[in-house]
């Protein structure tokens, strides 16, 4: 399942518009795709979460706090207003804040989660571990900023970035709470622009467009009832709607082009920690198919492994195993190399490719530039020892082909079924690696040095890949 893209909105000077943004951005983004998950949870200690999108007072299961003991995310998660799930705020963060240092710990129980869509963090106005954790998790950092001195505090969040080796290209910065009315002589006439000139003059990015300073906008946060209101319902004549519409915009389109999340990378980290922690060569082991990938019978039994000829492993780490030599080399030759005979395994030609197979590596991925064809297509490319590409080919997947005397099934669904398809039978993003192992002794390819190779090769043809 596709990790969820995180939004944190941080920034360490209170008053510039931080929560009204976070809650009303999780509503213009539910309204611009329906069927998005829209998760909202908040640091701070105001509840204007819970004010806005509890439904009548019903109970709950837990709140954000749990995040940070051990709580299962999904089971946090409360329907609230507007179609926009939320985790209810806690009163007791500030005491959980002296017992909390490492701001890994929310990326990691959302990667243990099951949760998609898009996930928005409100934040307190300081740099606190729970900020810090916010800003760990993020795909998308948008920092509201009014003035000089908020946008001179933005530096320690980039500091915090930069302190813990993550790239600042999730960073943005946004104008919020510009006064229309106020005009400079200069090059600069009015305070957006001058901020986006501070920004820029930094080296930090900035957000499309800014919010400005409306005082009906700020009435729907204090009025008699106690209710917080939406932009999108009680706002929708003023000039922040429109400038909401687009900033929702942009972080939608931002969550198309951004394939690999922030939790993925996470997870990624989190399984090469958990094979270095638990047993390396064990937890491998236990973690194989049974049974070859492609044809089905038995390979892997807890005594022993059979006469396998490769080892094959998802990008995601999903899915690993072997297959036998036969299986993979037919494939091969017929799907990828149009041989119009079958070519058996004392012809010449095949104890030529089993040669060649030992300095290669093997990946199958959906084909560049389809992902949302109605016809899918297969990509297959050969790789060196070191990783560098040899040669590729692309070809139409066809489930039923045409044989001597009727139609059946490709021999390639089982193996894409087994690895690469989802539950609709689609490919997705990752990718298929696949390493020649000696039969004789096929479990040497788990041993560390030989696993950590090709984990290196795997990483290594990821980013070749388009």
């Amino acid at each position: 399942m596709s990790a969820p893209y995180i939004v944190t909105i941080s920034s360490e000077k209170g008053g510039v518009g931080k929560t009204t943004l976070a809650t009303n951005l999780a509503i213009y983004l539910k309204a611009l795709h329906e069927d998005l998950p829209v998760t909202l949870l908040s640091f701070d200690n105001h509840f204007s979460v819970d004010q806005m999108f509890r439904i009548n007072r019903q109970a709950e299961r837990g709140d954000v706090s749990g995040l940070f003991t051990g709580s299962n995310p999904d089971e946090l998660i409360e329907t609230g207003e507007y179609g926009v799930q939320y985790i209810p705020s806690s009163k007791q963060l500030h005491i959980m804040r002296r017992e909390l240092d490492d701001p890994t710990a929310l990326a990691r129980a959302l990667a243990k989660s099951s949760l998609g869509g898009i996930i928005i963090i409100d934040t307190r106005p300081d740099l606190d571990i729970f900020t810090q954790s916010a800003l760990y998790a993020a795909d998308r950092v948008i920092v509201p900023v009014k003035d000089a001195p908020s946008m001179d505090n933005c530096r320690h969040i980039y500091e915090f970035f930069d302190s813990h080796g993550i790239s600042r290209r999730p960073l943005r910065i946004l104008p919020c709470l510009v006064d229309g009315r106020i005009h400079f002589d200069g090059p600069f006439s009015d305070p957006y622009q001058l901020l986006k000139a501070y920004a820029i003059n930094r080296g930090y990015r900035c957000m499309e467009g800014f919010i400005a300073k409306s005082p009906k906008v700020e009435s729907l946060n204090t009025n008699p009832e106690g209710k917080i209101y939406p932009i999108l319902s009680h706002g929708r004549h003023t000039e922040v709607h429109l400038q909401m519409t687009h900033i929702a915009r942009q972080v939608y389109l931002n969550t198309l082009d951004t394939e690999t999340r922030r939790l993925d990378e996470y997870r990624k980290d989190m399984a090469e920690a958990e094979v270095e922690h638990q047993g390396a060569y064990e937890l491998r082991r236990s973690n194989l198919k049974t049974n070859c990938l492609v044809c089905g019978n038995p390979l892997v039994s807890k005594e022993s492994i059979g006469m396998a000829g490769y080892f094959a492993q998802t990008s995601t780490l999903k899915v690993s195993g072997f297959i036998e030599e036969e299986c993979f080399t037919g494939l091969i030759f017929r799907y990828f190399y149009g041989a119009k005979r079958s070519i058996e395994t004392h012809d010449p030609v095949w104890e030529l490719f089993r040669e060649s197979a030992q300095r290669s590596y093997f990946l199958l991925q959906r084909a560049p530039h389809t992902k949302n064809f109605y016809q899918q297509k297969l990509s297959f490319y050969r790789f060196d020892d070191s990783g560098l590409e040899v040669s590729h080919k692309t070809i139409e997947l066809q489930e039923f082909e045409k044989r001597l005397l009727s139609k059946e099934r490709s021999d390639l669904f089982p193996l894409l079924e087994r690895t690469l398809f989802n539950d609709q039978g689609r490919l997705e993003d990752e990718f298929l690696l696949l390493r020649k192992v000696s039969s004789d002794l096929p479990e040497e390819i788990l041993y560390d040095q030989n696993y950590a190779n090709f984990s290196a090769i795997m990483n290594k043809v990821g980013t070749q890949l388009p």
